[in-house]
């Protein structure tokens, strides 16, 4: 918690007092008693400092700010680390090589030449710079400036328009906060332009929509605002947001029709694109039916026996088809509504209407071969859509009759 002396600090400066500008940039430089080290808020103050003639904010500009976030504001920092250079700042004059454009070969180099070799990084943001001495002078690789990002999004690019939008939110592309940037975040041109890439179809923007719209500093923070987005964005193909889509579905499943059959497919999504934690989360919504669930004679049942079953009991057959391939018990196996069950990517074992001791439950379908195996069986209760199977002591006598042992064991699974 910020403390009394720095909160005065802070509101002085956000009232425009010079001095206070210039104390609470050097407390972000050096870090205060409550306030963490935070370069580009620094830079910020120190910039605003040294507009309202503070000489030494620009001197702990030139001797502090290193390139990678210097080079985020050229224009407005430009101006101090020319006279920090001028007043003998060597550091500065590194810096303001870097910041000098490509073309502008000359100006480098006389620059280099007045600046210790030294002083640079051992791993510079400009890779030309450290190994100027033995090759010559590289071109300087420079990122896009604001400028021209805004006017690449204006046109349309949506590459631009998401780099604009995750600058002036602060945040990376995985929604985590990014370490250097902007100082002051702007959460209403971030929306502006994320939502221009969303709309062009770019999943990353909405995943960052969903961020800011769950930040507890933003004023038009919105919970279901933020779902929205996050669910544009799993329908694009986020895995992040598939996982987070399957994780909130699954939360709220009890306040939510199938709530747990939409965890079950966003999770199966994400697990699909290589995500650990939602095939985590999905081993424990469905687990993989086990094969002492059903026992050995339903394993062993001969083709040739099920074939003669199918001859005379095809239902009753497709269902003890069922019964082996995903590990339905008697009582699921004989009273599952087969066409109801089949959601696509899963199959929902629910006869609490018909036997009250049963639990609702999910089966994954995992490979193609199960999906191939349920389009079968639905299809088989399709073209026997008039048979009556009657009533669930009706299904289990038949199963007595024609398979006794079998009807034996299924009463125990």
């Amino acid at each position: 918690m910020v403390n009394r002396a720095e909160l005065g600090v802070i509101r002085g400066a956000r009232a425009g007092d010079a001095a206070c500008q210039l104390a609470l940039g050097k407390l972000y430089l050096f870090g205060g008693a409550s306030l963490p080290r935070n370069m580009p808020t620094a830079l910020h103050w120190l910039n605003r400092a040294a507009r309202q003639q503070q000489a030494e904010a620009w001197m702990l500009i030139g001797s502090h700010v290193p390139f990678e976030h210097a080079r985020h504001c050229v224009d407005e920092v430009l101006p101090w680390y020319e006279r920090a250079f001028a007043a003998g700042v060597e550091q500065a004059g590194v810096v303001l090589a870097q910041l000098a454009p490509p073309n502008h070969v000359e100006m480098q180099e006389a620059l280099l030449r007045k600046a210790r070799f030294d002083v640079l990084p051992a791993e510079s943001a400009w890779d030309g710079l450290a190994p100027l001495h033995n090759r010559g002078l590289a071109a300087v690789p420079r990122e896009p400036s604001v400028e021209n990002r805004e006017q690449a999004a204006q046109a349309g690019d949506r590459a631009a328009q998401l780099a604009l939008g995750l600058w002036f939110a602060r945040l990376q592309r995985d929604g985590s906060r990014q370490p250097d940037g902007i100082a002051t975040v702007n959460f209403k041109r971030a929306i502006r332009w994320l939502t221009l890439a969303g709309e062009q179809g770019d999943p990353d923007a909405w995943f960052a929509l969903s961020r800011i719209y769950m930040k507890p500093e933003f004023s038009q923070r919105s919970v279901a605002e933020a779902q929205v987005c996050l669910e544009r964005a799993a329908e694009l193909g986020h895995r992040n947001a598939q996982r987070e889509c399957g994780l909130y579905a699954w939360r709220h499943r009890r306040h939510e029709a199938d709530g747990d059959v939409r965890a079950m497919y966003w999770l199966q999504k994400a697990t699909a694109q290589g995500c650990e934690q939602a095939q985590r989360q999905l081993a424990r919504i469905a687990p993989a039916p086990r094969a002492a669930a059903w026992g050995p004679a339903l394993l062993a049942l001969a083709p040739a026996a099920l074939h003669t079953l199918a001859m005379r009991q095809p239902l009753l057959a497709a269902r003890l088809t069922l019964a082996r391939a995903f590990g339905l018990n008697r009582a699921e196996a004989l009273l599952l509504d087969v066409k109801e069950a089949d959601h696509g990517h899963c199959l929902v074992v629910d006869i609490r209407a018909s036997y009250g001791r049963s639990k609702r439950r999910l089966i994954a379908l995992r490979t193609a071969q199960d999906r191939q195996l349920l389009d079968q069986v639905v299809a088989q209760f399709d073209r026997l859509d008039g048979c009556l199977e009657g009533n669930y002591r009706q299904r289990l006598y038949r199963l007595k009759t024609c398979l006794p042992a079998l009807a034996d064991e299924l009463s125990t699974a």
